[in-house]
């Protein structure tokens, strides 16, 4: 069955750096682009990063841009999130997507369970 688990979180201070994984099986990983989300107590889930299929092409929310490094390795069906010069505004639960839209148009979309960065002195 579809999977996608993620690690790498935990508690940094501020000015610190975290690298989340997340490793995907049971669907084609190749065909998907793979994207980080997070959500902070209270707050709605944002987009952090996304990358394309093939790796070519990267986008970052504003807040992260400079920061974060989002990059992927289809050999190893897994989805990297480099974490750099973190702010305790970057606390939240971090979560990889995989989505691909059909040919018919239909949207497959997957979640992972997520892993907590907490960013605090």
């Amino acid at each position: 069955q579809v999977q996608l688990v993620e690690s790498g979180g935990g508690l940094v201070q501020p000015g610190g750096s975290l690298k989340l994984s997340c490793a995907a099986s049971g669907f084609t990983f190749s065909n998907y682009a793979m994207s980080w989300y997070r959500q902070a107590p209270g707050k709605e889930r944002e987009l952090v990063a996304t990358i394309t299929n093939s790796g070519g092409s990267t986008n970052y929310a504003n807040p992260v841009k400079g920061r974060f490094t989002i990059s992927r390795d289809n050999t190893k069906n897994t989805v990297y999130l480099g974490m750099n010069s973190l702010k305790p505004e970057d606390t939240a639960v971090y979560s990889c997507n995989a989505q691909r839209t059909t040919i018919w148009g239909e949207i497959n979309s997957f979640w992972g369970q997520g892993t907590q960065v907490t960013v605090s002195s």
